[in-house]
């Protein structure tokens, strides 16, 4: 069996002005280039787009996944590629990988199988450098806060409030906590500091939210960096920094197009992590993609839970975009994990554990349809080890929740192996009701109000606690004049509960915030739970010791 990168290094790649032309209508005018398979499109042109009239947006989430993911990412490629063959004009919407999980635990993230985007290796690396971009220019914000302290301090900043952290896209866990500023007084002062992973600064999520370049600087204008002695917000703008930040991602801001092996057109345009952010691909390339394809597929990352729970109570109350359908990814492994299945045997037939582990699909699915008022399709995506009566009986079940599930072989067969899928998607969009799209609270409430509705309605929790710690920071935040924001709850992707050992449906538990940070440009409130880390460390063997390339440049190892 070929390998993702043996199959994507053996791919026939089109001219990606030939594909935008022939499946977008796409004049080359309006493309930047970046060699003959990547190119972005024309800022000016792509913020310029209306939706085309009818154009449907899909929402692709998933169960809680098991630790090696459950191909939510091909699945929004399969099925873009299905609807083609279906004879509807389709495109996807992804986000960009980002480097740490590559060289770290995951490897690529680019699809997999015969469902992949492609260049492969230039999509999971550099790309067309725009995470080196944001780096840029949070590194730059950063270097201006320890500037302007080291020349006066003219604005008083109380120097033990500084939050903005430096950035860089790799894990690197010797960088969460550093002291900078040693050798002296011409190096400046010496404070502690520490990095976040570039898809966990809140300069990826402003990127990703907004909409034009006048938008993005004023939204980086608003970052809140720290207070000054009299405890008043010091802002990114007060540094005159929003200015040359734009500049360093105005190239960036444009969104990317590629191409799916089967020549599909795939806008894949920033990447911020679902469980410590909002986890949706740009604002812009979402809009773009609405303006020229009638079906728009786009992913969340992880469980509904995260990705899809922010999609809809950030991106969509931001944006106005609003997701007509939902695929909701399901494994028959995923369903035994969750029913007690250790991972070593996910391979064995056992009807019992899928039973058991319906609980967490049934969560999943009900807080789709009955919380965020949405119609949902699941795609049971095989796995050779499963078994007839293992995918029979996920069928039964989702049937018996009032939904179809389609058996879905993308990754082995391409977009021909979706095709039931998507002609279900069709059906759905086909007989589509009055909208009953809601959030899971609305923008009047506290914090706590909002933080509690998320945790009862979509984590089937008890409720919320704070540390001592996080009520003093909602209390500054609060201050600020910010307690009206939306809250993003960061916390692991592997259970509903905020302990990742916890299986299935867990019931009765609290989420308890132990820390709160204000994401003022982004527009909302992060509010940290568990052990959840901004800056990721590598494990015992990282993927890095797989990566290679030969001296005809092919690389191995992203798979």
């Amino acid at each position: 069996m070929l390998s993702d990168g043996e199959i994507a290094n053996a791919a026939h790649v089109r001219r990606i002005t030939e594909v935008a032309r022939d499946t977008l209508g796409l004049d080359e005018d309006v493309l930047v280039p970046f060699g003959h398979d990547k190119a972005k499109i024309d800022l000016a042109y792509a913020v310029s787009l209306p939706p085309r009239p009818g154009a449907r947006l899909v929402l692709v989430t998933a169960l809680s996944p098991t630790p090696a993911g459950e191909g939510k990412t091909a699945t929004v490629i399969g099925l873009t590629d299905a609807l083609r063959l279906l004879g509807t004009r389709s495109a996807a919407a992804l986000r960009e990988p980002s480097m740490g999980p590559v060289f770290g635990l995951k490897g690529g993230a680019a699809g997999g199988g015969y469902a992949q985007v492609v260049p492969m290796d230039d999509i999971n690396l550099h790309f067309t450098g725009d995470f080196a971009a944001i780096a840029a220019a949070n590194n730059l914000l950063a270097a201006l806060i320890d500037n302007h302290v080291h020349h006066g301090n003219e604005l008083d900043i109380d120097v033990r409030t500084i939050t903005w952290k430096r950035a860089v896209d790799l894990n690197d866990r010797a960088l969460r906590q550093v002291v900078v500023g040693l050798g002296g007084v011409p190096n400046g002062y010496p404070r502690e500091e520490g990095f976040d992973i570039v898809v966990a600064s809140e300069l990826m999520a402003i990127f990703c939210l907004a909409e034009s370049l006048a938008d993005l600087k004023q939204r980086i204008g608003g970052i809140v960096v720290a207070h000054t002695r009299a405890k008043a917000p010091v802002h990114a703008r007060d540094l005159a920094a929003e200015g040359a930040m734009t500049v360093l991602l105005k190239n960036a801001l444009a969104p990317n197009l590629v191409q799916t092996l089967e020549h599909s057109p795939a806008f894949v345009h920033g990447g911020p992590f679902a469980n410590i952010a909002h986890g949706c691909n740009s604002v812009i390339a979402t809009r773009a993609a609405m303006g020229l394809a009638d079906v728009v597929v786009t992913e969340a990352g992880f469980g509904s839970d995260l990705g899809a729970e922010k999609f809809v109570d950030l991106m969509c109350r931001e944006s106005g975009l609003r997701p007509d359908a939902v695929v909701l990814v399901a494994t028959v492994r995923a369903l035994k994990y969750h029913g007690g299945v250790a991972v070593a045997d996910l391979g064995d037939e056992d009807l019992g554990a899928v039973q058991r582990g319906a609980v967490n699909l049934e969560r999943h699915l009900r807080t789709m349809r009955d919380v965020f008022g949405l119609p949902v399709v699941v795609a049971l995506n095989r796995f050779p080890s499963d078994t007839r009566d293992e995918l029979e009986l996920v069928e039964k079940i989702v049937g018996d929740l009032g939904c179809a599930a389609f058996v879905a072989t993308h990754v082995a067969d391409g977009g021909v192996g979706a095709t039931a899928l998507a002609q279900g998607v069709l059906d759905v969009l086909g007989s589509l009701q009055p909208s009953t799209f809601r959030f899971a609270y609305d923008d009047a409430g506290s914090v706590e109000d909002k933080a509690e509705a998320v945790a009862t309605r979509v984590y089937g929790a008890a409720g919320v606690t704070f540390t001592p710690r996080a009520r003093k920071q909602l209390t500054q935040i609060e201050a600020d004049g910010y307690a009206h924001l939306p809250v993003c709850i960061a916390k692991t992707q592997y259970s509903f509960s905020t302990d990742p050992s916890a299986r299935g449906a867990p019931t009765g538990h609290l989420v308890d915030v132990r820390e709160a940070r204000l994401s003022a440009g982004a527009g909302f409130i992060v509010l940290v739970t568990g052990e959840v880390l901004t800056m990721p460390g590598l494990p015992r063997h990282p993927a890095s010791g797989r990566i290679d390339i030969d001296d005809e440049g092919t690389v191995t190892g992203l798979s």
